[in-house]
């Protein structure tokens, strides 16, 4: 060990070269894990506050099921009568809006019942009440971009005013806040035709999917085969909010990829650092030093070099987020930062494995020799 550290001190400009590259690695690493975390959480983060375990579409719709499906009441009552579900409407589509303080804003409106289980209550302000239609909660992202309680918010094209009752934690879906209003209220967002003035009795009383709240033994395909309907758990049904899974998938090749770039450079750098130091490694075999001291000795600047990079590349990855977070859907929290700068260093470790076999069968009589 004592070798190890004094050949880093001795060729310190090589090691501190290797270490910025590791650095900029691990930092890339922990930004990109910072923006799939944000970017997932910004397009679902409603679905995964809702208190369900299963939605209930239509039959049919397999892809895109909150723009597609449309259940119908009976559906709803049918679910509403199967033993062990408490089953409750929810509507969701995405609107635009301007309120009387002319901010203009987007938002997903989920339509849900007052007091019913997914209702999200409101942690300043009024929850929402039946007796009161057009009232509404938003999340604190709305009130981030201006709105506040008591505001009238007029939905574009439709002329359907809401009024602005409470707020409720931080929401969104497809990159969108979330505006919660009476499940009533949200059958004129989504069927309303723009110039008419429809009564709500008139409107179809369809929701784009049925939450449900599951107790142990309850039979769901059977339910599903009785009522025309396709049930997923909450988790799968991410996959159904607006660009979530090219995202995923695109953020993760990302990440995988530099997993896989760590390796091979931090494995390029100690094989040609190997190489250049066989003199040095078979003086010391003829010394006397045994394979597993030789193997220590390079195990250990690698982990000096790999440890000591990646502590600074989470360092610079928060810096990042702390930076970038206000105005883009970054979140880095400590488990994932601890998860992928870990990874950074095993696979970092991992590419020294391809010098192990040049340190262990150095022929100190032979290098010796060559070196006459």
């Amino acid at each position: 060990m004592y070798l190890a550290l004094l050949e880093l001190k001795a060729a310190r400009g090589r090691f501190l070269l290797m270490g910025s590259v590791v650095v900029l690695v691990a930092a890339l690493v922990g930004v990109v894990s910072g923006f799939t975390t944000g970017l997932g959480d910004d397009t679902t983060s409603a679905l995964r506050r809702l208190p369900a375990t299963h939605l209930a579409f239509a039959s049919g719709t397999d892809s895109d099921q909150f723009a597609r499906s449309l259940v119908d009441p009976a559906a709803l009552d049918g679910w509403r009568t199967r033993r062990g579900v408490e089953a409750t409407p929810l509507g969701v589509s995405i609107d635009r809006g301007t309120t009387d303080r002319r901010t203009e804003v987007d938002f997903a409106a989920f339509g849900v019942e007052p007091g019913s289980f997914i209702d999200p209550g409101a942690t300043s302000g009024a929850p929402l009440a039946a007796g009161t239609p057009s009232g509404v909660v938003v999340s604190q992202a709305l009130v981030d971009e201006g709105v506040r309680i008591g505001d009238t918010l007029t939905v574009d094209r439709l002329g359907i005013g809401l009024k602005v009752t409470g707020t409720t934690g931080r929401s969104a879906y497809g990159h969108v806040p979330v505006l919660y209003v009476p499940a009533e209220t949200w059958l004129g967002l989504r069927f309303t035709v723009p110039g008419s003035h429809s009564a709500t009795s008139a409107l179809p009383r369809q929701y784009s999917a049925v939450a449900l709240r599951v107790r142990p033994g309850a039979d769901l395909a059977a339910a599903d085969q009785a009522l025309g309907t396709h049930t997923i758990t909450v988790r799968d049904a991410f996959a159904a909010a607006p660009g979530y899974t090219g995202e995923r998938v695109t953020m993760t090749s990302i990440q995988a990829f530099l997993y896989v770039i760590a390796p091979l450079v931090v494995g390029a750098f100690f094989a040609v650092w190997t190489v250049q130091r066989r003199e040095e490694l078979a003086l010391l075999r003829a010394l006397g030093a045994s394979r597993r001291r030789l193997l220590g000795h390079t195990l250990a600047q690698a982990a000096a070099v790999v440890g000591a990079g990646t502590a600074a590349g989470a360092v610079l990855a928060e810096g990042v987020g702390l930076l970038v977070g206000a105005d883009v859907p970054f979140s880095l929290p400590a488990t994932g930062l601890t998860a992928a700068m870990a990874t950074v260093a095993l696979v970092g470790l991992a590419g020294t494995a391809v010098t192990l076999r040049k340190v262990t069968t150095v022929d100190p009589m032979t290098m010796l020799g060559a070196a006459r």
